[in-house]
C-alpha cells in the first residue's frame, strides 16, 4: 500500500510563516492613515494614493518575481522580495512628502510580490501531492489572514509608544528576519511532463482561452473590496460608526474607542476568513471552483449592500467583519487552484502573477478612490457602492469559465 503524503511539510510551513509576517505588516497600513495625514496635515488622499501605489506596484512585481522564480529560483526571488520590502520600509520612514511616501510604496508593493502569494504559492502547489494541492494552498493562504489577524492591532498598539516612523523600522527588521528560514524551504520541480512545455506555449494557450480572461476579469472586484477595506475600513468606523456603549462587551474587552475598533475590524476579517479560507480550500477539492468562486462574490456583494444600508454601529462592524473575513481571501486557493488545474504547476507563478496583477488594478482603485471620493464627498459611502456592483460583475463572469484542461504541445 503507498505511503501517503503528508499534507504538513517544511515548504508549507515555511512558506505559511513568510505569507503570514508579508502580509501582516501589509495589513496595518490602514492604521497609519490618520496619524500621518495629521502629523503632515495632508489630505485623505495623499497617503491613500501612496497605499494605492503599493497595491499597483505589488500587481506590477507579481509576475515578474514569478519569472524571476521560474528562472533563478524561488529563494533568489523571495530574498530579493524581502530586502526590497524592507528597503521600502526604512525609506518611507524618513519621508516627510507625500510624493516621496508615493515613490517608496512602490518598493513595498515590489517586496508584498516578492513574498506573498504568487511565489509562495507557486512553491507550495509544486511541493504538495495533487490530493493536499488544495488544501495545502488554502493553509498558505490561511496565514497570510494570521498575519491580518495581529498586524493591524499590533500596528495600533506599537503607535501607543512609537512613533509611526519607528514602527516602520521595526516592521523593516522583522521582514528580513524571515530570509532565516530559507534554508527549510526547498521544493520538488514540476512534473516532467510540465517542463517540456515552454512559457510561450503556456503563456499563448492562456491568453487565447476566453476562461483566462474571465478569471482575469473577475479577481479585479476581489482586489477593490480588499484594498479598500484594508487602507480605509479603520478610518471609517473612526468616523461614521456608532459610539462604543460604556457596559457593553467591547468596552468590557478593553475597546472603548472607533479608532481601536477599526484596527480589531480588521483583525477580526483576518481571524474569520482562516476559517474560510480552510473551508474554500476543502470545497475546491470537491467541487468546481468556479461555482465556488461565483457563491463568494455573491457573498461579499450582499455582505456590503446591508452593511451599508443598515445604522452604522459597532455591532453591526463586528458581524459584517465576520461575515465579510469568512470570504476574504477564500477567493485566492480557489484562483490559483484553478489556474493550476488549467495550465498546470511549471509556470503556476507567471500565470497567476499575471491574473494577481487584474485583483492589484483593481485594489488601486479601491484605495486611490476611496481617498479621492472621501474628500469630494466627506465620506465613504460613494466608493462602497461602487465596490457593491463590481462585487456582482464577479460573481457573474466566473460562471462561463470552462473548468477542464487541455494539452499543450511541448516546445519543438
Amino acid at each position: 500500500m503507498p505511503q501517503k503524503t503528508p499534507l504538513m511539510t517544511p515548504v508549507l510551513i515555511v512558506g505559511c510563516i513568510i505569507i503570514l509576517v508579508s502580509f501582516a505588516i501589509r495589513a496595518s497600513f490602514g492604521v497609519f492613515q490618520i496619524p500621518i495625514a495629521d502629523e503632515f496635515g495632508w489630505l485623505r488622499s495623499e497617503f491613500s494614493l501612496a497605499i494605492a501605489i503599493q497595491n499597483l506596484a505589488w500587481g506590477i512585481g507579481q509576475p515578474f518575481f514569478g519569472m524571476i522564480s521560474e528562472k533563478m529560483g524561488d529563494r533568489k526571488a523571495i530574498i530579493l522580495g524581502a530586502v526590497t520590502y524592507a528597503a521600502g520600509l526604512v525609506l518611507s520612514s524618513f519621508a516627510v512628502t507625500p510624493e516621496a511616501h508615493q515613490l517608496y510604496e512602490i518598493l513595498v508593493g515590489f517586496g508584498i510580490a516578492g513574498t506573498g502569494f504568487g511565489v509562495i504559492l507557486a512553491v507550495v502547489g509544486r511541493a504538495s501531492s495533487d490530493e493536499n494541492r488544495s488544501m495545502s494552498l488554502a493553509i498558505a493562504t490561511a496565514a497570510g489572514s494570521g498575519g491580518q489577524v495581529f498586524g493591524a492591532p499590533l500596528a495600533e498598539w506599537m503607535l501607543g509608544f512609537l512613533s509611526w516612523q519607528e514602527t516602520f523600522l521595526v516592521f523593516a527588521a522583522v521582514i528580513v528576519a524571515v530570509l532565516l528560514l530559507l534554508p527549510m524551504m526547498r521544493a520538488p520541480a514540476a512534473p516532467k511532463a510540465e517542463l517540456q512545455e515552454s512559457m510561450g506555449a503556456i503563456l499563448m494557450k492562456a491568453f487565447r482561452d476566453p476562461s483566462y480572461t474571465l478569471i482575469f476579469l473577475g479577481f479585479f472586484s476581489c482586489g477593490y473590496q480588499l484594498g479598500f477595506v484594508t487602507a480605509h475600513f479603520p478610518a471609517m468606523i473612526t468616523e461614521m460608526c456608532g459610539p462604543i456603549a460604556p457596559g457593553s462587551m467591547l468596552a468590557g474587552l478593553g475597546i472603548s474607542t472607533t479608532s481601536a475598533l477599526g484596527a480589531v475590524a480588521i483583525s477580526l476579517i483576518g481571524l474569520a476568513n482562516i476559517g474560510g479560507t480552510l473551508l474554500a480550500g476543502w470545497l475546491g477539492k470537491h467541487y468546481q471552483k468556479k461555482y465556488l468562486l461565483a457563491g463568494v462574490y455573491t457573498g461579499r456583494t450582499l455582505a456590503a449592500a446591508m452593511f451599508i444600508l443598515m445604522p452604522i454601529t459597532p455591532t453591526t462592524v463586528v458581524v459584517f467583519s465576520l461575515v465579510m473575513g469568512s470570504l476574504w481571501l477564500a477567493t485566492v486557493p480557489l484562483t490559483s487552484g484553478l489556474v493550476a488545474h488549467l495550465y498546470g504547476l511549471r509556470y503556476m507563478a507567471t500565470l497567476y502573477g499575471i491574473v494577481f496583477f487584474s485583483h492589484q488594478l483593481g485594489s488601486f482603485l479601491g484605495v486611490w478612490l476611496g481617498g479621492r471620493l472621501y474628500d469630494q464627498y466627506g465620506d465613504y459611502t460613494v466608493v462602497w457602492w461602487l465596490g457593491v456592483a463590481i462585487g456582482a460583475f464577479s460573481a457573474i463572469v466566473h460562471l462561463p469559465i470552462r473548468e477542464k484542461r487541455e494539452p499543450v504541445a511541448s516546445a519543438a
